[in-house]
């Protein structure tokens, strides 16, 4: 297995700090996430071989949890709320337009990275369903047609952004 120095010193350091404390695999796990923005499945091994924990136990821990990540985010974050109120106003519309428009499925991230398509079951917007969440702003009352124009917008702004 092969693994970056800064990786492998950066879990080190964690494992030594929280070795002997109660709940340290969620601790250690944050530490990484927080570190790589995600969980890599380099560091996922490292860990299991430093601390004795099995790989199945590791992913338990990770997939049962919503904070965890297996996979880099995206620049950009897009979540669907596909909850009661949401789909029966839609959101499965919203959903597929967004797949067409970044061209990924849901739970995945653009080759760029620029994009990470999501749903979740709430957002707690249920008087502006169908609604949705990107980089922290919620938008209420989507409709498939609004998606090309946001996107474009952000597509744009990183073009800004690089002039």
């Amino acid at each position: 297995m092969e693994i970056e120095p800064e990786v492998r010193k950066g879990i080190d350091e964690c494992v030594d700090r929280w070795k002997d404390k109660e709940g340290n695999l969620i601790m250690i796990l944050h530490e990484i996430q927080n570190q790589h923005g995600y969980v890599p499945r380099e560091a996922s091994l490292l860990l299991a071989e430093k601390t004795g924990v099995p790989m199945a136990r590791i992913y338990e821990v990770i997939t049962f949890y919503h904070y965890f990540r297996l996979v880099p985010q995206g620049k950009h974050n897009v979540t669907v709320c596909n909850g009661t109120a949401c789909y029966l106003k839609g959101a499965g519309r919203l959903l597929s337009t967004f797949e067409q428009k970044l061209k990924i499925k849901d739970g995945e991230t653009s080759e760029d990275r620029m994009f990470h398509l999501e749903t979740v079951r709430c957002i707690g917007c249920c008087g502006m369903s169908p609604a949705l969440v990107i980089d922290k702003n919620t938008l209420g009352k989507m409709v498939p047609e609004k998606i090309e124009k946001i996107v474009d917008d952000i597509l744009a702004s990183e073009q800004t952004n690089e002039n």
